[in-house]
């Protein structure tokens, strides 16, 4: 109810600032022509998804992607560099080839993942096993030692690979509600003879390194056709490979009924030295206030299973090309305007974190951030992110844009404080107005966040689009406004659970020196 109450309110604002609109705005009409008719929206996603590709930390990619940023916001006119702020475990990607030798030969799909070691030129072949149904964790125990030499897949057998979509379209009722049945069982032992086993998804491969495993095979599947996230290995001697359920789902009938298959792994990856980790950061400075400062928020970085479209090239590029026709259409702002694209984010708002850590002078002085990550849709939902007056300032912003640009977007004021997950927690957490800029689904937690299919076919870019044109304006109008945004922050409620007063996120240390332990 309290949204429909904020969503009634920001209509009316806008509807109430309709003669207001109708005053024409040169520096909005531009924005909003210059978007539509001379988009750069496809020749950076081009450049940067097919060109560079995924961008994980610590890769010659990350770097790569990194310096055509820089150069593209050059060409420009754009000032930008790339700030170092830490270091990363090196690594490279390299030629990666799966097959099933036998009972008989088929290609797999499979994905190296991030961080795994490679195989030596031959590669690595060997028998799969799977996971025994164990007692208690003594009984794992006296199993260890079998699998010296074997490879061994440690994720549950899925017992569909269709997604819940697909059945509640075609199966018959009796049919889907046997399937999740079956399926919640199976998932509920799965689990429960994880537990016996006295190791978790995470620390189980350390312990089969240790006891000779050949390699570790399992299937991060995504419940959508053909989708699989890719994260990283646990392991620092042996592969660690994910394969797609399809396939995976075979080997593990082909061991179950003895036939005791084999594959072959081939990783070409690389170990590299460590390398240093950078934020870009680029700026129009600001002629007025120039201490003052609008801030473009994306975070740079993506998982390698694809190329990072989604997570985070939409965003990425939706801060690029609202600087460049700011550059063009609004050059002189009264306050700098920065773009930060972020590094690390995956593994913690690193990058972010950094920039707030070593930057006070420019976090004391922001008055906005605008983050965008959550995908390829166009922005339907916006925070006051706990911030007492966001709905004064931020709804004077949005009024200023086209109503077909904000006709969708539902507001939460004064919403609450965002403690992780992208970052603009950062920011908050340091007392900075920052605001999440939340995209529409469009299947983004199935299909494309930390996927193998998160690709540039996935790009809407009528919706990016429209996100390039808010951003812009929301930064014209945060920079021109004669008023500097109000911190003050709301007092939060108790924790229902815990009777306690809810804290305002505290702000985090990042990790500078990551995977070299």
């Amino acid at each position: 109810m309290k949204r429909k109450v904020h969503a009634f309110l920001f209509l009316l604002l806008l509807t109430g600032g309709i003669a207001q609109a109708q005053v024409k705005d040169p520096v909005v009409e531009g924005i909003v022509k210059e978007a539509n008719e001379n988009s750069q929206l496809e020749v950076l996603a081009h450049e940067l998804l097919d060109g560079t590709g995924p961008r994980l930390v610590g890769t010659p990619e990350m770097q790569k992607a990194h310096d055509w940023a820089v150069a593209k916001y050059k060409d420009w006119g754009i000032a930008a560099k790339n700030e170092k702020w830490g270091e990363w475990r090196g690594w490279q990607r390299g030629v990666t080839h799966v097959d099933m030798v036998h009972p008989r030969v088929q290609s797999l799909e499979a994905t190296q993942l991030a961080w795994s070691p490679g195989t030596k030129s031959k590669g690595v072949t060997a028998e799969l096993v799977v996971l025994p149904d164990v007692q208690d964790s003594v009984a794992f125990q006296k199993w260890l030692p079998s699998v010296k030499g074997k490879l061994v897949m440690i994720s549950m057998q899925q017992p569909t690979g269709r997604p819940d979509y697909n059945w509640e379209e075609f199966a018959t009722k009796e049919s889907l509600a046997k399937m999740k049945e079956e399926r919640e069982a199976q998932t509920a032992a799965f689990n429960e003879n994880m537990k016996k086993t006295g190791y978790t998804s995470r620390t189980l491969p350390a312990a089969l390194e240790k006891a000779g495993a050949a390699g570790v095979v399992t299937s991060n599947w995504s419940r959508g056709f053909g989708v699989n996230k890719i994260f990283g290995a646990y392991t620092k001697k042996i592969p660690s490979i994910d394969v797609a359920l399809e396939d995976y789902g075979m080997l593990y009938r082909l061991v179950e009924s003895g036939s005791k298959p084999q594959i072959r792994i081939q990783a070409e990856s690389k170990e590299l030295k460590n390398a240093p980790t950078f934020n870009t950061v680029a700026q129009i400075k600001g002629t007025e206030k120039p201490e003052e400062y609008v801030v473009l928020s994306a975070h740079f970085d993506s998982w390698d299973g694809g190329t990072g479209a989604t997570d985070n090239g939409t965003g990425t590029i939706v801060m690029m090309e609202a600087m460049r026709i700011l550059k063009k259409m609004y050059p002189n702002p009264k306050r700098t305007i920065i773009a930060g694209h972020w590094g690390s984010e995956e593994q913690g708002l690193n990058g972010s974190r950094a920039f707030v850590a070593d930057h006070p002078e420019i976090v004391k002085n922001i008055q906005a951030v605008f983050n965008q990550d959550n995908g390829t849709g166009r922005v339907v939902n916006i925070s006051g992110q706990g911030f007492l007056h966001a709905y004064d300032y931020l709804g004077r912003w949005l009024s200023a844009a086209p109503r077909e640009i904000t006709s969708g977007i539902e507001t939460n004021f004064p919403g609450f404080p965002g403690g992780g997950g992208s970052d603009h927690a950062s920011f908050v957490a340091a007392g900075a107005p920052a605001f999440m800029l939340s995209s529409l689904n469009w299947s983004y937690g199935t299909y494309t966040w930390h996927t193998n299919r998160d690709t540039y076919d996935k790009i809407v870019f009528d919706d990016v689009r429209n996100n390039a044109i808010l951003v812009a304006i929301l930064a014209y109008k945060a920079s021109e406004d004669p008023a500097t945004a109000n911190r003050e922050r709301i007092v939060l409620p108790v924790d229902s659970r815990t009777g306690e007063q809810r804290t305002w996120p505290e702000q985090r240390e990042p990790t500078r020196k990551g995977g070299l332990d």
